[in-house]
């Protein structure tokens, strides 16, 4: 969560403090707690993201089985212009969802830096090992560039930038389809809440991963190399690291299973044995074959964008797709009046 603060803001990307300069410990014991407590058991996929997570996610994003990253990175080189027009030549915030280590957001700052008078970047992570890293890079490419970073969640995040004076024409990113880590309902309601934290003429741009072919999914989720199973076991070993738990990590596994019916991928850790883990103090007794969930990645067909984009009370402006048809980032506008 997001601790009140104020960011020290300067003119170069080196210096200002994010605000909550940590996530609370509190909140993951909490939720760890509460998920391993429940029927079926679950961990939110927010807690991926400590160093060592954000480190293999890299990792990821690299193999050949992963497309995300390759087919936003194709669109965002080819239509990049058309995607950033709402903030070219005048003064406004990029504002960053879910930053990362800002590699797609370097094509669209590229885009803006020299043409946008007085432009902002506002990266808003959990992750405060992934948000330096990426304002590390920005600090190179962009000297000069005046930055506000915030490490929380992003409702809060938004709310803090909303409060703010003079941050000017908005272009919201969610990149990357975060958006699919969301249950359909969920997504509606994440979207209810940014358009009302906008103003009219703000701008969001959508990642969304488009359904396709399952053999195709199976490998993005279940690599051959075994790395998205060390990003997933790596929540069992944070556990370990900051919650004094005894998870043998040889005793579990990575489970990746599609759902045709919402549709969605979902990842699931699985116990191999019978077998009891104290976490937090805390004993909880694991039977073979028993599985906790830890992420769901929803597919999308073209018509639930629309749908989205009507019920979140935005105009779309344009949907840019990669060659293959396989991603596509919705281009949205805040309207005068909500539809």
């Amino acid at each position: 969560m997001m601790r009140t603060g104020t960011a020290r803001e300067t003119r170069s990307c080196r210096a200002p403090d994010p605000v909550g300069a940590r996530a609370d410990p509190q909140s993951f014991r909490d939720a760890v707690l509460r998920g391993l407590s429940s029927t079926p058991r679950f961990i939110p996929s927010l807690y991926f993201y400590d160093a060592r997570g954000s480190q293999i996610f890299q990792r990821i994003m690299a193999l050949e089985e992963y497309y995300p990253t390759r087919c936003e990175r194709e669109i965002l080189e080819r239509d990049g212009e058309r995607l950033v027009a709402c903030l070219l030549e005048r003064h406004g915030t990029l504002v960053d969802l879910g930053a990362g280590d800002g590699t797609k957001t370097h094509l669209l700052l590229s885009r803006l830096f020299q043409r946008s008078p007085g432009l902002s970047y506002a990266p808003i992570d959990v992750s405060p090992s992934a948000l330096w890293d990426s304002l590390s890079r920005m600090a190179t490419a962009f000297p000069g560039l005046h930055v506000v970073p915030v490490v929380g969640e992003y409702a809060e995040g938004l709310r803090w930038l909303g409060a703010r004076e003079g941050i000017g024409a908005l272009l919201v990113l969610f990149l990357g389809s975060n958006i699919g880590n969301m249950e359909r309902e969920e997504a509606r309601g994440f979207l209810r809440g940014l358009r009302s934290a906008l103003r009219p003429g703000d701008h969001v741009l959508v990642g969304f991963d488009l359904l396709k072919d399952r053999s195709v999914l199976q490998r993005a989720y279940d690599d051959a190399q075994g790395v998205t199973a060390e990003f997933n076991l790596n929540l069992l070993a944070r556990m370990n690291r900051e919650l004094g738990a005894d998870f043998d990590l040889s005793s579990f596994a990575h489970r990746a299973t599609f759902d045709p019916a919402r549709p969605a991928m979902e990842s699931w850790i699985e116990s191999l044995r019978s077998q009891i883990v104290t976490v937090a103090g805390r004993r909880f007794a694991f039977a073979p074959g028993e599985l906790v969930h830890t992420e769901i990645s929803c597919k999308y067909r073209e018509g639930d964008i629309t749908e989205l984009a009507r019920s979140g009370g935005f105009a779309e402006v344009g949907r840019f797709r990669d060659r293959r048809g396989w991603f596509a980032d919705a281009l949205w506008r805040v309207p005068d009046r909500w539809p």
